[in-house]
């Protein structure tokens, strides 16, 4: 792995990214394994310029401008996590990637000695039966189950928080709180929109007081986000899928804050994402798509951003498709740069980890590579 510290020198780079190039060394202290005490109470590094200025959370809405419009995910993390045992008393432990709308059937990850076969039962929590159907998703990955009952309300019930890989404790009550924004609303995320968790009522106040408006969109963050990159050509990786939102009220906001002269700013690279792929098929004049569907959209270093602005975010993993996507938004070297100075200052990292603020550069300069 290549130190963030001592980056190539873009003439050393070949012409196209390679997974390498996303790769950097951090070290496992870093790794951020339970939240701050406060949640405005994270560390900030505002990376929209060289070098970067070390800030805290709270002090987010200081730096955004009045007339911005700030843009949420309001998914809300459902108890994805389940334990149980098939027929033969074989262990299972299941990730709830997605619950299809009406029915009492969910997609899911399963792990077990043997895979079950359609027409098997699981017993989850020791509490209910779930039926596998057969399998489904993409390269047919996951698993097609039907719940005796309706699965939100058996997942609050006997599920367990998703904590990412990385976070090596077992789910608790902190967790149950914590691993959820403020503003959670639509159920149906089985990892959180972690930008977003630094956000509490203090700095929604402050951010309404300096005349900076909200606005929200939905994206079910499915556990895909975690799925590392396994092709050194960027170009054969293929993104999980996830469902999104966009109401009508949020098109007509972001078209009211262009046509002021305002500035889009993205709350986590999942608000991005959805915001970016409702814009793909919009007329110029609507900016973005109204409605919902699903998106696998990949946002690597030369893409052309219709929507966001600014983007607040948290620190992704190495070769990960995010670190991609933020170095699409802010430029490769600029990245870099942000990263080696969180590493040498001790930032925390990843899902309860600390945030920076970076912007799209200004047209007129040339980014370090494109």
């Amino acid at each position: 792995m290549s130190p963030l510290s001592s980056p190539a020198p873009a003439a050393s780079l070949a012409p196209d990214f390679t997974l390498a190039d996303f790769d950097f060394e951090l070290p496992e202290a870093l790794i951020a394994q339970h939240p701050a005490a406060e949640r405005s109470a994270s560390r900030l590094l505002d990376g929209r310029a060289l070098p970067p200025t070390d800030r805290t959370f709270r002090e987010l809405p200081d730096l955004l401008q009045t007339g911005d419009l700030l843009v949420f995910n309001n998914t809300r993390v459902i108890k994805a996590r389940l334990y149980g045992a098939k027929a033969t008393g074989g262990a299972v432990e299941a990730l709830i990637e997605r619950v299809l709308p009406g029915t009492n059937e969910v997609w899911a990850h399963m792990r077990a000695s043997k895979s079950p076969k359609p027409g098997a039962k699981v017993r989850f929590a020791d509490a209910f039966d779930a039926e596998v159907l057969g399998r489904c998703g993409p390269d047919d990955g996951l698993f097609h189950l039907r719940f005796d009952g309706k699965p939100f309300e058996l997942l609050e019930q006997h599920g367990h928080v998703p904590l990412p890989p990385y976070i090596t404790h077992a789910d608790g009550e902190d967790d149950v709180r914590r691993y959820q924004t403020v503003f959670a609303k639509e159920p149906g995320a089985v990892a959180a929109p972690t930008a977003a968790l630094h956000f509490d009522e203090g700095v929604l106040a402050a951010l309404t007081a300096r005349g900076i408006a909200t606005a929200e969109v939905t994206l079910h963050v499915g556990a895909g986000t975690f799925q590392p990159v396994r092709t050194d050509n960027l170009a054969e990786h293929k993104m999980h899928s996830e469902w999104f939102e966009v109401s009508q009220a949020t098109a007509d906001a972001i078209r009211a804050t262009r046509a002021a002269g305002g500035r889009i700013v993205s709350v986590g690279t999942t608000t991005l994402r959805a915001l970016e792929s409702a814009a793909l098929h919009a007329s110029r004049e609507d900016i973005v798509q109204v409605g919902s569907r699903d998106t696998d959209i990949f946002i690597t270093p030369g893409f052309d951003f219709k929507v966001v602005d600014v983007l607040v975010t948290n620190f992704h993993l190495p070769k990960s498709t995010l670190m991609m996507l933020v170095s699409a938004l802010a430029g490769y070297e600029h990245i870099r740069a942000l990263y080696a100075h969180a590493i040498e200052h001790r930032y925390r990292f990843f899902s309860y980890g600390d945030a920076m603020l970076i912007q799209r550069p200004d047209p007129t300069d040339t980014p370090a590579r494109a």
